[in-house]
């Protein structure tokens, strides 16, 4: 068994700290401080999100629906769904994830596709210099 005092953890604010990662899931805590958002955040995986000090308020931005509160507060997102968090006091939040990673994570992806990936990006940025 491994536990954790999420809210004695040295974090930083907008520095997220990885709790815990194996092959079935990511843990990861994300301090946020009051006014702040993440903007315009995906991931590839199925996420759940606990509040675990302060309030923040999500915005799934397909849709315009809105969630939040404070401490206790889980809000749960599809793979892929778009969304924003906004801190409305000092917050800290735990994020879940899984399948650890998911399907177009860049870590789930071989060398050879990395490698893809790295020549359409710099192919991008000459396009974009010219």
């Amino acid at each position: 068994m491994k536990s954790w005092s999420l809210n004695e953890l040295d974090t930083q604010p907008r520095k997220p700290e990885i709790v815990e990662s194996n092959d079935d899931a990511r843990a990861i805590v994300i301090d946020l401080p009051a006014g702040e958002s993440l903007d315009d955040h995906e991931v590839h995986e199925r996420a759940w999100l606990v509040v675990v000090a302060g309030a923040i308020e999500v915005t799934a931005l397909d849709s315009g629906e809105r969630a939040g509160g404070g401490v206790g507060t889980f809000i749960e997102f599809e793979p892929t769904e778009r969304h924003r968090v906004d801190a409305r006091e000092d917050s800290r939040f735990l994020l879940l994830l899984t399948p650890w990673p998911g399907d177009g994570h860049p870590g789930a992806l071989s060398l050879e596709e990395k490698a893809r990936v790295r020549e359409r990006a710099a192919e991008r940025g000459r396009q974009g210099s010219s």
